[in-house]
């Protein structure tokens, strides 16, 4: 989940908190789940230069062509499901996903090689309808921080499946300990991602980049965004969210209805 977060943009840095699965319901997606919709003017925030930032490494090469996998039990789940399976975890190759929502279609390429672990969890949930008429309870539009988050079926930004998991590329790419792994990246337009309250706990939600930006990779990617899910994600963006910031639930309120 993007909860609890925070988009610091100050002496030419960005550090970004994108919190997720925990049992923690404080902080901004409650807050945010409970705001009125209303349609607020600011001034528009200036361009950030992200050229002062880096790439995503590159994609390890699978070491094998399965892996296993270790989902530990965590906060209850929001939602029943059967967790996912531990062993010949396929680890090369992608999946074809389409999600269809309330705002328009957005198709998926999910990829094992980059994070098998959270690719398997994805379509474990998405089999057993747990992203099924779920809210996309979080948009953000700041410079450096255009995203929009989905995959907590109670809509609060703070609940997940009812376990928990390592994170996978790009955080296993860097060596341990190594202070790299900390520093903002890039994270492209186009781009799927897990959400996180920290490290290892991923859960179920994701969120979807719609436009560049500047994350340190602690963040599982596990895929990419079809044109014409950007071109939804776009018209999403473009209505707005409904508190001053640029960080709350989308005026385009959007519902995941199936995920296939």
């Amino acid at each position: 989940m993007i909860t609890r977060s925070a988009l610091f943009v100050a002496a030419g840095a960005v550090a970004v908190l994108v919190a997720g699965c925990s049992s923690d319901t404080s902080g901004t997606a409650t807050a945010l789940a409970s705001t009125p919709k209303t349609t607020t003017s600011a001034a528009p925030e200036p361009e950030l230069d992200l050229s002062q930032f880096g790439a995503l490494p590159a994609v390890p090469a699978p070491e094998a062509p399965t892996a296993s996998c270790v989902y530990p039990a965590a906060t209850p789940a929001v939602r029943d499901n059967n967790p996912p399976p531990t062993s010949d975890v396929a680890a090369q190759g992608t999946v074809e996903v389409s999600m269809t929502t309330s705002q328009g279609p957005i198709g998926l390429t999910l990829d094992r090689s980059e994070a098998p672990c959270t690719v398997n969890s994805f379509t474990n949930l998405a089999a057993q309808g747990y992203f099924d008429d779920t809210p996309c309870h979080r948009l953000t539009t700041s410079p450096g921080l255009e995203v929009l988050q989905c995959g907590d079926p109670s809509g609060k930004g703070s609940r997940g499946p009812g376990y928990e998991y390592p994170n996978e590329y790009p955080t296993t790419a860097y060596p341990a300990d190594d202070p790299a792994s900390s520093t903002p990246v890039v994270y492209p337009r186009g781009t799927l991602a897990m959400a996180n309250a920290g490290p290892d706990t991923n859960g179920s939600q994701f969120f979807l980049v719609y436009e560049d930006s500047v994350l340190p990779p602690q963040y599982t990617v596990f895929g990419t965004i079809s044109a014409e899910g950007l071109a939804t994600l776009d018209e999403v963006a473009a209505a707005g969210v409904a508190t001053p910031g640029g960080d709350g639930a989308p005026n385009a309120a959007v519902t995941i209805q199936t995920v296939t």
